[in-house]
């Protein structure tokens, strides 16, 4: 009787490409709008290569959005990091969403924001998630402005963590008015003036 190979077959794919292409397919359609096939057409795998990989739909999704809040908290550190002064980075974060002229950026909005949305209310996960990242986000954004008072770019009375979701919530509230088609030269100006009201200079 013949021996039995035990050791796991490596995946014959890209795992990464393949959660990128996912994460693009969730993003444009929201999860109840994305179905199987077009998570098979985006990944270019079989149905049991896809979920014997990453299991089933709403596994695959909560792995897409994690890892989507995870680059993007990086990212915003990163860029505090990196960035010659503190206010910029909190200007950029919330004009980002919204400085496409044309609007097409708006439009798609922000995967977690969108999910956030459609699934709060009816998934627990998500909800959770969406709670993490942001409460991360926040955090971030109270050592931006707390950096922006010791440069003397805003007004030292304000509490950071208080400004932080102030600032926060009216970005979400900028990818929301993006959404639905607000006309982009009235997001910027709309940007600029929750900038003006939220962050007085000294």
């Amino acid at each position: 009787m013949g021996s039995i190979d035990l050791v796991p077959r490596p995946r014959q794919f890209d795992e990464q490409r393949v959660l990128s292409a996912v994460q693009a397919a969730f993003w444009d359609k929201g999860y109840a709008g994305t179905s199987l096939e077009d998570l098979l057409a985006a990944s270019g795998l079989g149905k049991g290569s896809l979920y014997g990989a990453f299991g089933d739909k709403k596994s695959l999704f909560l792995r897409v959005l994690r890892e989507y809040d995870e680059a993007n908290d990086h990212m915003l550190r990163a860029w505090l990091e990196q960035a010659d002064r503190g206010i910029d980075v909190i200007r950029d974060f919330v004009t980002g969403p919204v400085c496409d002229p044309r609007g097409e950026q708006a439009r798609r909005g922000c995967l977690l924001a969108n999910t956030a949305m459609e699934l709060s209310a009816s998934a627990a996960e998500v909800a959770a998630e969406a709670r993490r990242s942001y409460a991360s986000t926040t955090a971030a954004l109270s050592d931006a402005i707390r950096r922006a008072q010791r440069e003397g770019d805003v007004a030292p009375h304000l509490d950071p963590d208080v400004t932080a979701r102030a600032v926060l919530s009216g970005q979400l509230g900028l990818i929301m008015l993006g959404r639905i088609g607000q006309d982009p030269a009235a997001l910027s100006a709309t940007a600029t003036a929750l900038l003006d009201s939220l962050l007085p200079a000294p």
